[in-house]
C-alpha cells in the first residue's frame, strides 16, 4: 500500500465524513467562483488593460483549458496519493495564480494567473465526488452530491452582486485579493479537517510483485477503446456545448452585454447574474428529479438544447433589454438539462468503463467551455473590426455552436438506453 495514500485517523470531531466533505467543498466553491468572475470583471479589465474581445475570451477560456486538460492527471493522482494530498498539493497553485492576478502589471501576467488557477482548481470537483464514493454509502451518493453542489453554488453567488459591489467600492484587484484570501482559508480548513482513513488493499507476499498502479500514460491509453464505440463522438459533441453555453453567458458575457448594450451599472448587472445563478442552482435538482430515463431522456436533452440555441439567437437579434435580462434567467432554469448527460453516460457504457467514460465526459465539458469562450471572443473582435455589434456575433456564435453540437448528437449514433430511470449523480 502506498504510504502516502492516507493519513491516520485524526480526532473524533474531524473524522466526521460530512465535516470533511464540507471542507473539501470549500475548494469546489472557490473553483466555481474563479470560473465565473469574468461576468463582473470583464468590463473593468477591458478598461484597465485595453483588452480586445478576443483577448477577453482568451483570458476566460484559459482557466477552463488548463482545468480540463488536468482532469485525467488529477484522477490518477487521487488514486495514487489520496484526496487530501492531491488537493493540498494542487490548490496552492490556485492561490498563487489569484495572487498574481491581484498584482498583474499586464495581460500576460493575468493570463498566467488564470492558467495557474485552472490547474490548482482541477481536482476540486473530482475530489468531492471520489470522497463521497469512498466514504459514504452508495444510497447517499445523490444526496451528498447535491449538498456539495449547493455549497459550491455559493462561489457563483459571490461572483454576482457581492463581487460587483466590491469592484465598484474598490477595484477588480480587490476582487481577486478577496478570492485569494478565501482560497488560503480553504486550504487551511482542508489541511486541518480532511484526514482520509486508511484504505485496505489486498495483502502482498514479501517476494511477490507490488500491486500495479495506473500511470498517466495507462490512463490515457484506457480512454482509447471508448472512441471505438459508435456513440462516443455524438456524446462528445453534445458535451462540448451543453455546459459551455451556460458558463460562456454567466461566466463571461452577461456583465458586458448588460453594461455596454443597455447601460446597466455593474451592481445592476450583478443582480441579474445573481438571479440567473439561483435559477441555475435549482435547475439540476429539478431535472434530476424529473429525469424520465430511456429514450425520453435524450429527447429532453436535445429539445432543451435547441430551445437554448433559440434563446441565444433571440438575444443576438432583438437587442431588447427585457430579453437580455429575462432570457438569461430562463436559461438558468433550463440549464440543468446538462445533468441528464451524466445519467445518459452511465447507461451508454458498460460498468467496467463507466469511470473512464465519466472522465472523458468531464474533459469534453470543460475543454468545450474553453473553446466556446475563445471562439466567442474571436467572433466579437471580428464584429468590431467590421462595424457590427459585438454581442450579436457573440450570441449567434453560441447559438450556432449549441445547435451544431446538438444536431451532431441527434444524427450520429446514440446509445440504446434502458427504459428505467437512472438518477444523475453529480
Amino acid at each position: 500500500m502506498n504510504k502516502h495514500a492516507a493519513s491516520p485517523p485524526p480526532t473524533r470531531w474531524s473524522t466526521s465524513a460530512a465535516g470533511m466533505l464540507v471542507a473539501l467543498a470549500t475548494a469546489f466553491a472557490l473553483s466555481q467562483a474563479f470560473r465565473t468572475v469574468g461576468a463582473m470583471m470583464a468590463t473593468p479589465l477591458t478598461q484597465h488593460f485595453g483588452l480586445t474581445p478576443q483577448a477577453l475570451g482568451t483570458w476566460a477560456g484559459t482557466f477552463h483549458f488548463t482545468f480540463g486538460i488536468m482532469q485525467l492527471a488529477m484522477g490518477v493522482s487521487i488514486d495514487h496519493f489520496g484526496v487530501r494530498r492531491t488537493v493540498l498539493t494542487a490548490f496552492p497553485l490556485a492561490i498563487a495564480g489569484a495572487a498574481l492576478c491581484t498584482v498583474a502589471p499586464g495581460f500576460g501576467a493575468l493570463l498566467l494567473g488564470q492558467a495557474l488557477i485552472g490547474v490548482g482548481c482541477a481536482p476540486a470537483f473530482l475530489a468531492c465526488t471520489v470522497f463521497i464514493a469512498r466514504h459514504f454509502d452508495a444510497s447517499r451518493f445523490t444526496a451528498m452530491s447535491g449538498l456539495v453542489m449547493s455549497l459550491a453554488g455559493l462561489g457563483i453567488v459571490f461572483t454576482g452582486t457581492p463581487l460587483a459591489l466590491l469592484i465598484e467600492a474598490a477595484s477588480w484587484r480587490a476582487g481577486y485579493a478577496v478570492l485569494t484570501a478565501f482560497a488560503v482559508l480553504s486550504w487551511i480548513v482542508i489541511f486541518w479537517r480532511v484526514h482520509e482513513p486508511a484504505r485496505t488493499t489486498p495483502a502482498v507476499a514479501p517476494d511477490g510483485p507490488a500491486p500495479e498502479r495506473q500511470s498517466l500514460r495507462q490512463a490515457v491509453r484506457d480512454l482509447l477503446p471508448l472512441f471505438a464505440m459508435p456513440h462516443t463522438l455524438g456524446l462528445l459533441c453534445f458535451a462540448c456545448v451543453s455546459y459551455a453555453a451556460f458558463i460562456t453567458l454567466r461566466g463571461l458575457w452577461l456583465g458586458p452585454v448588460l453594461h455596454d448594450r443597455h447601460g446597466l451599472s455593474l451592481v445592476a448587472s450583478g443582480n441579474v447574474a445573481l438571479v440567473m445563478t439561483v435559477a441555475g442552482m435549482a435547475s439540476p435538482m429539478l431535472f434530476g428529479r424529473l429525469d424520465p430515463g430511456g429514450a425520453r431522456r435524450t429527447r429532453w436533452m436535445m429539445r432543451c438544447a435547441f430551445a437554448g440555441a433559440a434563446m441565444f439567437a433571440a438575444m443576438a437579434l432583438t437587442q431588447s433589454r427585457a430579453i437580455d435580462i429575462g432570457l438569461p434567467i430562463v436559461y438558468g432554469l433550463l440549464s440543468g438539462y446538462s445533468v441528464l448527460l451524466y445519467a445518459y453516460t452511465k447507461n451508454a457504457y458498460p460498468a467496467a468503463v463507466t469511470g473512464r467514460a465519466m472522465a472523458l465526459l468531464n474533459m469534453a465539458m470543460f475543454l468545450g467551455v474553453s473553446l466556446m469562450q475563445w471562439t466567442t471572443g474571436v467572433a466579437a473582435s471580428w464584429a468590431v473590426a467590421h462595424g457590427t455589434e459585438p454581442f450579436r456575433a457573440v450570441f449567434l456564435t453560441v447559438s450556432g455552436m449549441l445547435a451544431a453540437g446538438t444536431l451532431a448528437f441527434w444524427v450520429l449514433p446514440r446509445a440504446r438506453e434502458r427504459q428505467r430511470p437512472v438518477s444523475a449523480d453529480l
